[in-house]
């Protein structure tokens, strides 16, 4: 990578991140269903990011959690903050290898199935790392076991999935306008 490149990239996951931690703290909607909370466009910046490529999804992911950490959020929600650093990194490898999928100028036949396939995928792997956190939070408090079920199934796996795939959809909307922009200026960087 050039250092024009590097340079731009640097500064793309620092919008980025600041983007990734202002949306939390202070977009009107939010959802919370206790104990969990979901703020609609949180995980936009990171979809983006990895849209980008994978060290600027990495750097958005950790970014990101560090705002939550300092900003006194409690320590599952750091920790599930963290967990974002796994599907945004697989993300992003994954398109490195298939640019063409989010490329809007390229005709890639089913598009839209296999965005949705991608976006699906990504969603269980955040679910089922967000879940890999709350597990030992919940089993701790002396919760039914129907209760435990109810947290960790419904509200922490659908959950974070309806979730992923929601600011997925809107990371799209935001990323086919503005892509070939991006583009551009990566090249001529």
């Amino acid at each position: 990578m050039t250092k024009s490149k590097s340079l731009y990239h640097l500064v793309l996951a620092g919008v980025l991140c600041a983007i990734g931690i202002i949306i939390p703290m202070f977009s009107p909607i939010k959802i919370t269903l206790d104990p969990m909370s979901f703020t609609l466009a949180s995980h936009v910046a990171i979809f983006l990011a990895l849209f980008i490529s994978p060290s600027v999804g990495i750097a958005v992911s950790l970014g990101t959690t560090l705002g939550f950490f300092l900003g006194g959020f409690p320590l599952p929600v750091v920790l599930r903050a963290l967990t974002h650093v796994i599907w945004a990194g697989l993300g992003a490898f994954y398109l490195q290898k298939h640019p063409e999928l989010i490329d809007f100028k390229q005709l890639v036949p089913a598009r839209g199935a296999k965005l949705f396939v991608f976006g699906a995928v990504l969603g269980i792997i955040h679910a089922l790392a967000e879940v890999c956190v709350c597990i030992p939070v919940y089993f701790g408090q002396g919760l039914s076991g129907a209760e435990i079920v109810r947290i960790i199934l419904l509200l922490v796996f659908v959950g974070s999935f309806i979730h992923s795939m929601v600011d997925y959809a809107i990371s799209l909307l935001i990323w086919k306008p503005t892509s070939g922009t991006l583009r551009k200026s990566v090249k001529t960087a």
